[in-house]
């Protein structure tokens, strides 16, 4: 059976359109709708930032449970920075990341539970929560 019977013999019997010359196809046949057809998967950006939000979600972290030894190791060491006015690095945990600040510790709230520090860059007060810091370490100079 002969597929293409006006193109000449090397592409009379190809059955891939795709290895004849566009000249030698059918000008008849449809192009089909190209992009269009994948318009309706675009119409729901809320859908977009919803799955988004999943994947960024999806790497956060649970609050770190310290014990009591922890809890005392890392009072002593907060107290230390701040009667000898040390900078200290502090990790803490902060809506599912774990993040680290440099802070010298000016001030420990311990019944509202937070300690106020600045930074060496930036000369305003920092407040975090005791109940967050999940290590301290000090900064050797």
């Amino acid at each position: 059976m002969i597929i293409n019977p006006d193109a000449p013999d090397p592409y009379k019997y190809e059955t891939d359109y795709r290895k004849v010359p566009r000249q030698y196809l059918n000008p008849r046949i449809p192009h089909g709708r190209g992009k269009i057809k994948w318009q309706p998967f675009a119409t729901l950006p809320e859908q977009f930032e919803t799955i988004k939000q999943y994947m960024h979600d999806q790497n956060k972290v649970e609050r770190p449970l310290l014990s009591d030894d922890q809890l005392n190791e890392l009072n002593c060491q907060l107290h230390q920075a701040l009667h000898h006015n040390r900078p200290v690095q502090v990790e803490f945990f902060n809506d599912g990341w774990i993040e680290t600040i440099t802070l010298e510790i000016s001030r420990i709230d311990t019944l509202q539970l937070f300690i106020e520090g600045h930074t060496q860059t930036n000369p305003q007060t920092v407040k975090l929560s005791l109940l967050d810091i999940t290590r301290i370490a000090q900064i050797e100079h």
